[in-house]
Protein backbone atom coordinates (compact mmCIF):
# COMPACT_ATOMS: atom_id res chain seq x y z
CA UNK A 1 0.00 0.00 0.00
CA UNK A 2 1.36 3.39 -1.08
CA UNK A 3 1.72 5.66 1.56
CA UNK A 4 0.49 9.12 1.11
CA UNK A 5 2.00 12.33 2.83
CA UNK A 6 1.60 16.35 2.62
CA UNK A 7 4.91 18.26 0.95
CA UNK A 8 6.48 18.78 4.08
CA UNK A 9 7.29 22.54 4.18
CA UNK A 10 10.12 24.40 1.81
CA UNK A 11 12.19 25.28 4.78
CA UNK A 12 13.52 21.91 5.27
CA UNK A 13 17.13 22.21 5.15
CA UNK A 14 18.24 18.69 4.50
CA UNK A 15 16.73 15.50 2.72
CA UNK A 16 16.21 12.73 4.76
CA UNK A 17 17.58 9.78 3.88
CA UNK A 18 15.87 6.68 2.96
CA UNK A 19 12.73 8.65 4.33
CA UNK A 20 10.07 7.19 1.62
CA UNK A 21 11.03 3.58 1.77
CA UNK A 22 10.98 3.87 5.68
CA UNK A 23 7.42 5.08 5.86
CA UNK A 24 6.17 2.28 3.27
CA UNK A 25 7.79 -0.54 5.46
CA UNK A 26 6.11 1.10 8.95
CA UNK A 27 3.01 2.05 7.51
CA UNK A 28 0.29 2.77 8.89
CA UNK A 29 2.15 5.58 10.60
CA UNK A 30 -0.19 5.89 14.10
CA UNK A 31 0.56 6.40 18.00
CA UNK A 32 3.09 7.93 19.52
CA UNK A 33 6.82 7.74 18.05
CA UNK A 34 10.47 8.96 19.28
CA UNK A 35 12.82 9.76 16.49
CA UNK A 36 16.21 9.33 18.41
CA UNK A 37 18.19 11.30 16.00
CA UNK A 38 16.51 14.49 15.56
CA UNK A 39 19.00 16.48 13.62
CA UNK A 40 16.68 18.55 10.58
CA UNK A 41 13.99 16.93 11.79
CA UNK A 42 12.87 15.42 8.66
CA UNK A 43 12.09 11.69 9.69
CA UNK A 44 9.97 13.61 12.82
CA UNK A 45 7.91 15.81 9.93
CA UNK A 46 7.53 12.56 7.64
CA UNK A 47 5.93 10.59 10.52
CA UNK A 48 4.22 13.32 12.15
CA UNK A 49 2.62 14.05 8.03
CA UNK A 50 2.54 10.26 7.63
CA UNK A 51 -0.77 10.00 10.53
CA UNK A 52 1.52 10.06 13.74
CA UNK A 53 -0.23 11.32 16.66
CA UNK A 54 2.72 12.71 18.32
CA UNK A 55 6.44 12.30 17.81
CA UNK A 56 9.34 12.67 20.47
CA UNK A 57 12.40 14.19 18.69
CA UNK A 58 15.43 13.32 20.82
CA UNK A 59 19.00 14.55 20.10
CA UNK A 60 22.55 14.93 22.09
CA UNK A 61 23.05 18.14 19.80
CA UNK A 62 21.47 21.13 21.34
CA UNK A 63 21.68 23.18 18.35
CA UNK A 64 19.49 21.01 16.48
CA UNK A 65 16.48 22.68 18.46
CA UNK A 66 17.47 26.26 17.90
CA UNK A 67 17.43 25.38 14.55
CA UNK A 68 13.75 23.74 14.39
CA UNK A 69 12.59 26.70 16.15
CA UNK A 70 10.87 28.28 12.82
CA UNK A 71 8.79 25.59 12.18
CA UNK A 72 8.23 22.95 15.17
CA UNK A 73 5.36 25.30 16.67
CA UNK A 74 3.56 24.59 13.91
CA UNK A 75 3.18 20.76 15.14
CA UNK A 76 1.56 22.31 18.42
CA UNK A 77 2.05 19.41 21.17
CA UNK A 78 2.07 16.85 18.48
CA UNK A 79 5.95 17.30 18.61
CA UNK A 80 8.27 17.34 21.64
CA UNK A 81 11.90 17.70 21.94
CA UNK A 82 14.04 16.20 24.32
CA UNK A 83 17.66 16.89 24.54
CA UNK A 84 19.34 13.48 25.39
CA UNK A 85 20.85 10.18 24.18
CA UNK A 86 18.67 7.53 22.42
CA UNK A 87 20.99 5.11 24.34
CA UNK A 88 18.11 6.67 27.50
CA UNK A 89 14.87 6.35 24.97
CA UNK A 90 12.99 4.68 27.56
CA UNK A 91 13.57 7.75 29.42
CA UNK A 92 11.96 9.81 27.99
CA UNK A 93 8.56 7.45 26.88
CA UNK A 94 8.23 3.96 27.57
CA UNK A 95 4.87 2.76 25.44
CA UNK A 96 5.65 3.48 22.29
CA UNK A 97 4.19 2.78 18.60
CA UNK A 98 7.41 2.98 16.73
CA UNK A 99 10.97 4.16 17.21
CA UNK A 100 13.24 5.71 14.71
CA UNK A 101 17.08 5.70 14.83
CA UNK A 102 19.10 7.56 12.15
CA UNK A 103 22.74 6.83 12.83
CA UNK A 104 25.80 8.45 12.36
CA UNK A 105 26.33 12.06 11.36
CA UNK A 106 24.05 14.20 9.70
CA UNK A 107 24.16 16.03 6.77
CA UNK A 108 23.69 19.35 8.43
CA UNK A 109 26.30 18.31 10.87
CA UNK A 110 28.84 17.56 8.03
CA UNK A 111 28.12 21.13 6.72
CA UNK A 112 28.72 23.27 9.43
CA UNK A 113 32.91 23.37 9.42
CA UNK A 114 32.90 24.94 13.05
CA UNK A 115 31.63 21.28 14.26
CA UNK A 116 34.60 19.63 12.64
CA UNK A 117 33.04 16.79 11.20
CA UNK A 118 34.28 16.96 7.66
CA UNK A 119 37.48 16.65 5.97
CA UNK A 120 35.91 18.91 2.78
CA UNK A 121 35.78 22.00 5.33
CA UNK A 122 38.61 23.64 7.47
CA UNK A 123 37.80 24.06 10.65
CA UNK A 124 38.01 23.48 14.58
CA UNK A 125 39.01 19.69 14.84
CA UNK A 126 36.17 18.76 17.04
CA UNK A 127 33.37 16.29 15.96
CA UNK A 128 31.10 16.51 19.33
CA UNK A 129 27.66 15.46 18.85
CA UNK A 130 26.71 16.75 22.56
CA UNK A 131 29.37 19.47 22.32
CA UNK A 132 30.25 18.75 25.70
CA UNK A 133 33.33 16.67 26.77
CA UNK A 134 36.91 15.78 25.53
CA UNK A 135 37.09 16.69 21.23
CA UNK A 136 38.73 15.21 18.47
CA UNK A 137 41.57 17.33 19.45
CA UNK A 138 41.91 16.07 22.45
CA UNK A 139 41.93 12.42 21.14
CA UNK A 140 44.58 13.06 18.75
CA UNK A 141 46.62 15.07 20.76
CA UNK A 142 46.77 12.65 23.51
CA UNK A 143 45.81 8.79 22.49
CA UNK A 144 49.24 6.97 22.67
CA UNK A 145 50.03 5.56 19.31
CA UNK A 146 48.92 2.66 20.01
CA UNK A 147 45.61 3.40 20.81
CA UNK A 148 45.28 5.65 18.11
CA UNK A 149 46.08 2.97 15.43
CA UNK A 150 43.63 0.66 17.14
CA UNK A 151 40.83 3.27 16.84
CA UNK A 152 41.70 3.58 12.60
CA UNK A 153 41.56 -0.15 12.24
CA UNK A 154 38.78 -0.97 14.58
CA UNK A 155 36.24 1.88 13.52
CA UNK A 156 37.66 2.91 10.51
CA UNK A 157 38.63 -0.30 8.68
CA UNK A 158 42.02 1.93 8.21
CA UNK A 159 44.53 -0.55 6.91
CA UNK A 160 47.48 1.96 7.13
CA UNK A 161 46.12 2.79 10.54
CA UNK A 162 49.71 2.18 12.53
CA UNK A 163 51.50 4.65 9.63
CA UNK A 164 48.72 7.16 10.39
CA UNK A 165 49.13 6.72 14.31
CA UNK A 166 52.76 7.50 13.78
CA UNK A 167 52.71 10.21 11.84
CA UNK A 168 50.54 11.95 14.39
CA UNK A 169 52.42 11.46 17.28
CA UNK A 170 55.08 12.70 15.27
CA UNK A 171 53.24 15.95 13.59
CA UNK A 172 52.04 16.78 17.47
CA UNK A 173 55.53 16.68 18.97
CA UNK A 174 56.01 19.53 16.58
CA UNK A 175 52.49 21.19 17.56
CA UNK A 176 49.30 20.37 18.50
CA UNK A 177 47.08 19.38 15.70
CA UNK A 178 43.62 21.89 16.24
CA UNK A 179 42.24 21.40 12.57
CA UNK A 180 40.26 19.10 10.47
CA UNK A 181 42.64 20.20 7.78
CA UNK A 182 45.93 19.82 9.77
CA UNK A 183 44.92 16.15 9.86
CA UNK A 184 43.92 16.03 6.82
CA UNK A 185 47.02 17.00 5.27
CA UNK A 186 48.77 14.48 7.61
CA UNK A 187 46.59 11.58 6.55
CA UNK A 188 47.25 12.79 2.65
CA UNK A 189 50.72 12.42 3.34
CA UNK A 190 50.26 8.53 4.73
CA UNK A 191 48.25 7.58 1.84
CA UNK A 192 48.36 7.93 -2.03
CA UNK A 193 46.29 9.86 -4.40
CA UNK A 194 42.47 8.67 -4.39
CA UNK A 195 41.70 7.64 -8.27
CA UNK A 196 38.87 8.89 -9.79
CA UNK A 197 35.46 7.97 -7.78
CA UNK A 198 37.37 6.62 -4.78
CA UNK A 199 36.63 8.12 -1.62
CA UNK A 200 39.25 10.26 0.04
CA UNK A 201 41.87 9.02 2.18
CA UNK A 202 40.71 10.95 5.14
CA UNK A 203 37.55 8.79 5.10
CA UNK A 204 38.09 6.32 7.09
CA UNK A 205 39.77 8.25 9.75
CA UNK A 206 37.26 10.85 10.21
CA UNK A 207 35.14 8.20 10.51
CA UNK A 208 36.71 6.50 12.96
CA UNK A 209 37.66 9.45 15.20
CA UNK A 210 34.29 11.05 15.18
CA UNK A 211 32.89 7.21 16.14
CA UNK A 212 35.65 7.12 19.31
CA UNK A 213 34.94 10.74 20.63
CA UNK A 214 31.09 10.03 20.43
CA UNK A 215 31.13 6.05 21.64
CA UNK A 216 29.00 5.34 19.08
CA UNK A 217 28.88 1.60 19.56
CA UNK A 218 28.21 1.62 22.96
CA UNK A 219 25.31 4.21 22.47
CA UNK A 220 23.81 2.18 19.66
CA UNK A 221 23.38 -0.79 21.47
CA UNK A 222 22.25 0.84 24.29
CA UNK A 223 19.76 2.31 22.32
CA UNK A 224 18.43 -0.83 20.71
CA UNK A 225 17.81 -2.23 23.67
CA UNK A 226 16.22 0.71 25.10
CA UNK A 227 13.78 0.94 21.96
CA UNK A 228 12.77 -2.58 23.33
CA UNK A 229 12.31 -2.04 26.37
CA UNK A 230 10.06 0.93 25.07
CA UNK A 231 7.74 -0.14 22.55
CA UNK A 232 4.95 -2.18 23.01
CA UNK A 233 4.00 -5.48 21.15
CA UNK A 234 3.48 -4.62 17.68
CA UNK A 235 5.59 -1.64 18.14
CA UNK A 236 8.01 -0.70 15.19
CA UNK A 237 11.69 -0.14 15.18
CA UNK A 238 13.74 1.21 11.90
CA UNK A 239 16.80 1.48 12.18
CA UNK A 240 19.06 3.69 8.98
CA UNK A 241 22.78 3.08 8.78
CA UNK A 242 25.71 4.24 6.93
CA UNK A 243 28.61 1.79 7.05
CA UNK A 244 29.23 -1.88 7.16
CA UNK A 245 30.30 -1.60 10.90
CA UNK A 246 26.66 -0.01 12.24
CA UNK A 247 24.84 -2.32 10.04
CA UNK A 248 26.60 -5.25 11.35
CA UNK A 249 25.77 -4.72 14.79
CA UNK A 250 22.12 -4.05 13.94
CA UNK A 251 21.51 -6.94 11.51
CA UNK A 252 22.90 -8.73 14.61
CA UNK A 253 21.41 -7.19 17.82
CA UNK A 254 17.64 -7.85 15.70
CA UNK A 255 19.07 -11.74 15.01
CA UNK A 256 19.58 -12.50 18.28
CA UNK A 257 16.48 -11.10 19.72
CA UNK A 258 14.54 -12.87 17.12
CA UNK A 259 16.36 -16.30 17.91
CA UNK A 260 14.16 -19.02 19.38
CA UNK A 261 16.81 -21.35 20.84
CA UNK A 262 16.72 -24.47 18.99
CA UNK A 263 19.52 -25.92 17.07
CA UNK A 264 20.26 -29.05 18.98
CA UNK A 265 21.87 -31.90 17.86
CA UNK A 266 23.45 -35.29 18.98
CA UNK A 267 26.96 -33.48 18.46
CA UNK A 268 25.90 -30.26 20.35
CA UNK A 269 23.45 -29.25 23.05
CA UNK A 270 20.18 -27.02 22.53
CA UNK A 271 20.32 -23.48 23.17
CA UNK A 272 18.59 -21.86 25.30
CA UNK A 273 17.42 -18.76 24.94
CA UNK A 274 14.86 -16.27 25.61
CA UNK A 275 11.28 -15.66 24.16
CA UNK A 276 12.23 -13.85 20.85
CA UNK A 277 11.69 -9.79 21.69
CA UNK A 278 11.20 -9.20 17.39
CA UNK A 279 9.70 -10.70 14.67
CA UNK A 280 9.45 -9.97 10.70
CA UNK A 281 13.07 -8.65 10.40
CA UNK A 282 13.45 -7.00 7.23
CA UNK A 283 16.41 -7.27 4.80
CA UNK A 284 18.73 -4.14 4.61
CA UNK A 285 17.13 -1.85 2.35
CA UNK A 286 18.82 0.57 0.22
CA UNK A 287 18.31 3.69 -2.00
CA UNK A 288 16.27 3.58 -4.91
CA UNK A 289 17.54 5.72 -8.17
CA UNK A 290 15.60 8.09 -7.64
CA UNK A 291 17.03 9.25 -4.61
CA UNK A 292 20.60 8.95 -5.10
CA UNK A 293 20.02 10.96 -7.99
CA UNK A 294 18.39 13.67 -5.05
CA UNK A 295 21.09 12.52 -2.77
CA UNK A 296 24.02 11.26 -3.42
CA UNK A 297 25.13 11.05 0.37
CA UNK A 298 22.45 8.45 0.76
CA UNK A 299 24.69 5.72 -1.47
CA UNK A 300 25.74 3.75 1.59
CA UNK A 301 22.70 3.87 3.73
CA UNK A 302 20.59 1.00 4.42
CA UNK A 303 17.38 0.55 6.67
CA UNK A 304 16.29 -2.68 8.81
CA UNK A 305 12.52 -2.68 10.25
CA UNK A 306 11.63 -4.80 12.69
CA UNK A 307 8.22 -5.48 14.54
CA UNK A 308 8.44 -5.95 18.87
CA UNK A 309 6.64 -9.05 19.90
CA UNK A 310 5.34 -9.79 23.59
CA UNK A 311 7.95 -10.77 25.11
CA UNK A 312 9.77 -9.46 27.64
CA UNK A 313 13.06 -7.19 26.65
CA UNK A 314 16.15 -8.58 27.43
CA UNK A 315 19.59 -7.46 27.18
CA UNK A 316 22.15 -8.74 24.74
CA UNK A 317 25.07 -10.51 24.82
CA UNK A 318 28.02 -7.77 23.55
CA UNK A 319 29.92 -10.98 22.36
CA UNK A 320 27.73 -11.57 19.53
CA UNK A 321 27.17 -8.42 17.81
CA UNK A 322 30.61 -7.84 16.08
CA UNK A 323 31.09 -4.76 17.65
CA UNK A 324 34.66 -2.89 16.30
CA UNK A 325 36.95 -3.28 19.61
CA UNK A 326 34.67 -5.85 21.35
CA UNK A 327 37.17 -8.41 23.29
CA UNK A 328 35.43 -11.66 24.81
CA UNK A 329 36.17 -12.36 28.60
CA UNK A 330 39.31 -13.96 29.07
CA UNK A 331 41.01 -13.05 25.95
CA UNK A 332 42.78 -10.95 23.94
Amino acid sequence: MAVKTRRMPSDKPHIPVLLRPLLRAVAPVSGVWLDGTFGAGGYARGLLEAGADKVIGVDRDPSVFEMAKNWAGSYGDRLELVQGTFGRLDDYATVLDGVVLDLGVSSMQLDQAERGFSFMKDGPLDMRMSQSGPSAADLVNQADEGALADILYQYGEERASRRIARAIVVAREESRIETTGELVRIVEKCLPRPKPGQSHVATRTFQAIRIAVNDEFKELVAGLEAAERALKPGGKLAVVSFHSLEDRVVKRFLQARAFSGGGGSRYAPEVAAAEPGFRDLSKAIGPDEDELAENPRARSARLRVAVRTEAGAEPVDRSVLGMPGFKREGKA
